[in-house]
């Protein structure tokens, strides 16, 4: 059954129905926020959602991470995203730098991309 509400959900989305965008944008935002009860509860089956959520990170203090349990804290997309956000905004510290921890490759990267015409 819910394989099919998921595949009959994935069929109108795109579509455009103005009834699902709100559902569709509370989940998003709850899991951007890291607010896991929330997205459970917005999801399409809030009860596995919440199963699987605990069957990866069981602890209690993994209801407030700030990080998905898919992939864990140091590959975090949403999490990465908001430091980068707040390192753009000049609200985060040095040891929350986007670039902290890529060691040479960073470096290579960015002497590579200041040669680039334009930059």
């Amino acid at each position: 059954m819910i394989a099919y509400r998921i595949a009959a959900h994935a069929a109108t989305s795109p579509r455009g129905i103005p009834r699902l965008r709100p559902g569709d944008d509370a989940l998003s935002k709850a899991r951007f926020e890291f607010r896991w009860h929330d997205h459970s509860t917005s999801s399409l089956d809030p009860v596995t959602a919440r199963r699987m959520h605990d069957e990866t990170l069981p602890a209690e203090p993994a209801k407030a991470a700030h990080f998905c349990s898919m992939c864990g804290p140091k590959f975090c997309s949403m999490r990465i995203s908001q430091d980068v956000r707040d390192y753009a905004g000049g609200t985060a510290s040095t040891t929350s730098r986007p670039d902290r921890g890529h060691g040479r490759e960073g470096r290579e990267f960015r002497s590579r991309a200041a040669d680039l015409p334009g930059a």
